[in-house]
């Protein structure tokens, strides 16, 4: 196929190739990162009971109206709350109940006065304590039984990453186990002849091989497990051997022999299985996509370091994710400005690694050698992608710019 797909034509064929995988379940200890398939609902209210915010005093709010500096109210204090506990003491008017952050709120008590509006403060549990400052209103710094979520309320959708966040929200909910995509398994597979294992001084005509590293540590951040990584010379059969032993993936990325050149392995053992395309991208024209007889997903991406980059980030990234169902599948796109000028190709749409600084709200090429696609070292830099339309032949210093963060 001689003429460009657009980078949405392309993705567009990666995206309707992919089948979610199937549902297990998981203890929510195991869940971090993970992608949720069902709901996860409340399994009692949040918070359980009505408790205190504050370290101070319980009150009935009749007794302390009025309270000032210049008007302090005595009140004796008659038990003592400290969180964990389930007492609920019974007290009545002039007196209170010392009470810790998260205790429950004795149900006589219709506020709380924290220790620092009050004289004596916390020092003793039972005596006197003055009061200084009035609550303002009934109510006050206690937290409501159901104020966060009730039982039966929908705490996270499926959909979502089961980052910290979320996994403490399950938790929170009382929550022990979440129905969940499985991790798709992928083989990472860079080939060339000239290329050396990292560590090994490359000698005339070789170079490091950067792709197979870069690659596993995308996937692994994309929440997929990496389960083949292989370097592979220009042999069109060492890719059906490769194949053969990754049986069991569910998707394998090849960096590298798929463009038109006369030692192009992957091209040579898959032209009659997948895709080779181009795409109207740079860095990253040639492209190779298709889903063999078995199932599996096979992504062929050029061979320069930052064209597997841009490559992975535009079309693997997203079909990884929706594999594992997740409801986002997109980097997050911030609107910057350019700093300086730059040049961009005619005809196809840039993603030029990029220096950012939020604050300024500014974006630059990270390094001087703009977008290309050899600049291994360089990646390093980048902070995220600049993303110039096709159409765009020049940018200027003070164009808006989208700008796809890379965390």
């Amino acid at each position: 196929m001689s003429e460009l797909l657009t980078v949405e034509e392309h993705r567009a064929r990666v995206l309707d190739a992919v089948t979610p995988l199937p549902v297990e379940t998981v203890r929510l200890a195991d869940a971090a990162g993970r992608t949720l398939a069902a709901p996860v609902r409340a399994a009692h209210d949040l918070p359980g009971f009505d408790n205190s915010s504050m370290d101070g005093f319980a009150v009935r709010l009749a007794d302390v109206e009025g309270a000032d500096a210049e008007n302090p109210v005595a009140l004796r204090v008659v038990a003592d709350l400290p969180a964990g506990s389930s007492d609920d003491p019974s007290f009545g008017a002039g007196e209170a109940v010392r009470i810790m952050t998260g205790a429950p709120v004795p149900t006589h008590a219709d506020a709380i006065v924290p220790f620092e509006d009050t004289a004596g403060g916390l020092a003793d549990s039972l005596g006197t304590v003055e009061v200084r400052r009035a609550p303002a209103a009934s109510g006050a710094f206690i937290r409501r039984r159901g104020g966060d979520t009730r039982t039966g309320d929908v705490v996270l959708t499926p959909g979502e990453r089961l980052g910290p966040f979320a996994v403490a929200a399950a938790a929170a909910a009382g929550v022990a186990d979440v129905e969940v995509r499985r991790r798709p398994r992928v083989a990472v597979v860079s080939t060339g002849s000239e290329l050396v294992p990292p560590g090994v001084a490359p000698g005339r005509g070789q170079t490091p091989d950067s792709n197979s590293t870069l690659l596993a540590a995308l996937v692994a951040d994309a929440d997929a497990d990496v389960t083949v990584v292989s370097s592979l010379r220009d042999d069109a059969d060492a890719i059906h051997a490769l194949l053969a032993h990754a049986a069991d993936v569910d998707v394998i990325v090849f960096s590298g022999g798929v463009s038109a050149g006369a030692y192009e392995p992957v091209r040579q053992a898959l032209s009659e299985r997948i895709s080779f395309v181009k795409v109207a991208m740079q860095p990253g024209k040639p492209q190779a996509f298709g889903a063999l007889d078995d199932g599996r997903l096979v992504f062929g991406l050029p061979g320069n370091p930052v064209s597997v980059a841009v490559s992975f980030e535009v079309f693997v990234r997203p079909a990884l994710l929706a594999l594992q169902g997740r409801a986002v599948i997109d980097r997050r796109i911030a609107r910057l400005t350019a700093s300086e000028d730059w040049t961009t190709p005619p005809g196809r749409r840039q993603y030029l690694p990029a220096a950012i600084d939020l604050v300024a709200g500014t974006v630059r090429p990270a390094t001087a050698g703009g977008s290309g696609s050899h600049l291994a070292a360089s990646l390093a830099r980048a902070e995220a992608f600049a993303v110039i339309p096709a159409d765009v032949s020049t940018v200027s210093a003070g164009d808006p710019l989208d700008v796809m963060l890379i965390p």
